[in-house]
């Protein structure tokens, strides 16, 4: 197992944060293909961008930390008219594009909208016009006796966010998913009922790629929670849904996949059937491997592995939290039950992590069968300090180490994380807070 050692916290913008309020709690964590750059959104529908510190010789270890390096507003509220329904700003997912150029391109999706944005630095203004002044003005044609050829002078650096591309009216349900495909031409938002394939150049128009809505809503049994595009072959893409199934869709077989290519569930135990069994089998979160080779998909209680070549039963299956099965009545009065709890990989996918209550994350490794359980808090937050294992107490007896089940805060939960692509860097959002660790550098 990684020895995750040493912590850097992080504030998104000291202005934001000052009081906490429903619109500054953390809704989506993403890396950039590189790592330099980490981009997190919010209820408030603002997304905060991170880069990493430059190396120095005189601190090596500054290495680690990220500063914030651009702000802006996303979303804004909205209202359908038509329907009497407000659309919230919140951001529910944020992609990002490879970079191309000296720009950063990355897509962010609320309910409803996708946006493009651009996010770019100057550090250079134009200076010398012959039509205009110094501060804008124009100026008269008449009084211009001399030519002069305008120059770049040096300023202050400035990072720019603009909208490029706004892809609107192609949802009539709520956006939980968005992909870049592996062509990066293209790229899928999905909804609970149907998935659309973009085009980035064409924003009026998309292709409906799955449609699982009955001609009678009255009998719909399932919905679609996540979706995603392989990360090598772009023909190819994965869909789970709430009743805990995962479909492997082949974009050659026919524009519309309605048909499956594989289709990848495992048989539920009779002994363990109870009430909560449907709820607790939704999957939350669905994730490619670096690889291609695999598929990990996260339900309430539990991670799977799945083998693309396997369907029938997932490879590994990783228990999150186990011990609160007995306490499912309780999390399902207090809504709990519902959370939707995302997971990723590292990038040699030898390791994954995943979130959980009480602010704890957990982490399992896959060669060893080794597993954590780590914090993510106030207290434990001194830079460069040991992260210490923390343990669940079920019954009889409780360790000093150890925390009763029953004193768990429901309230703080680990919904969303990110790992660098390449390195042991992890980014972990605690409802306000964002927390970054690194493993120990000797």
């Amino acid at each position: 197992m990684v020895p995750w050692t040493r912590m850097v916290a992080v504030k998104i913008d000291k202005n934001i944060f000052k009081t906490y309020m429903e619109a500054d709690i953390i809704s989506t964590v993403e890396f950039n293909h590189t790592g330099e750059l980490l981009a997190t959104g919010d209820k408030g529908g603002r997304v905060v961008i991170f880069q990493r510190e430059q190396e120095s010789k005189n601190q090596v270890h500054r290495r680690g930390e990220y500063n914030v390096y651009s702000t802006f507003q996303s979303h804004e509220p909205e209202f359908d008219y038509l329907k009497s329904l407000e659309i919230e700003e919140k951001i529910n997912k944020i992609r990002w594009l490879p970079q191309q150029n000296a720009a950063y391109f990355l897509l962010s999706t609320n309910d409803k909208t996708v946006k493009l944005w651009k996010v770019s630095e100057r550090d250079k203004r134009p200076e010398g016009y012959n039509l205009k002044d110094e501060e804008g003005r124009l100026r008269d044609p008449a009084t211009i006796t001399t030519l002069r050829v305008p120059v770049l002078r040096p300023m202050d650096l400035m990072v720019e966010a603009t909208p490029r591309r706004v892809f609107a009216n192609a949802h009539t349900y709520h956006i939980n998913s968005i992909s870049v495909n592996s062509d990066y031409e293209t790229y899928m938002s999905a909804d609970d009922l149907r998935i659309n394939l973009w085009n980035f150049e064409i924003t009026n128009q998309s292709f409906n790629i799955v449609d699982i809505k009955p001609a009678n809503m009255e009998e719909l049994t399932e919905v679609i929670t996540a979706a995603e595009f392989h990360p090598h072959h772009c023909n190819t893409f994965v869909y789970s849904s709430s009743k805990g199934t995962i479909r492997l869709c082949d974009m050659r077989a026919s524009a519309l996949c309605d048909r499956h290519t594989k289709f990848f569930e495992e048989p539920e135990d009779p002994s363990n059937r109870s009430f909560f069994s449907e709820i607790i089998s939704s999957i939350s979160d669905v994730k490619f491997s670096h690889s291609g080779r695999y598929i990990m998909t996260r339900d309430y209680l539990t991670v799977k592995v799945w083998d693309l070549n396997m369907e029938n039963r997932p490879i590994e299956t990783y228990q999150v939290h186990d011990y609160l099965r007995s306490k499912l009545c309780s999390l399902y009065e207090n809504d709990c039950i519902f959370d939707k709890f995302e997971c990723v990989w590292n990038g040699s996918d030898s390791v994954i992590m995943t979130g959980s209550y009480n602010n704890f994350f957990r982490m399992f490794d896959r060669n060893t069968k080794r597993d954590v359980t780590l914090e993510a808090s106030r207290e434990n937050s001194k830079p460069r300090a040991i992260l210490k294992p923390r343990k669940v107490c079920v019954g009889g007896k409780r360790r000093k180490d150890e925390i009763s089940v029953d004193s768990l805060d429901f309230s703080k939960k680990i919904l969303h994380t990110a790992w660098h692509p390449s390195e042991n860097i992890i980014a972990v959002a605690a409802t306000n807070n964002l927390y970054i660790f690194q493993d120990k550098v000797n």
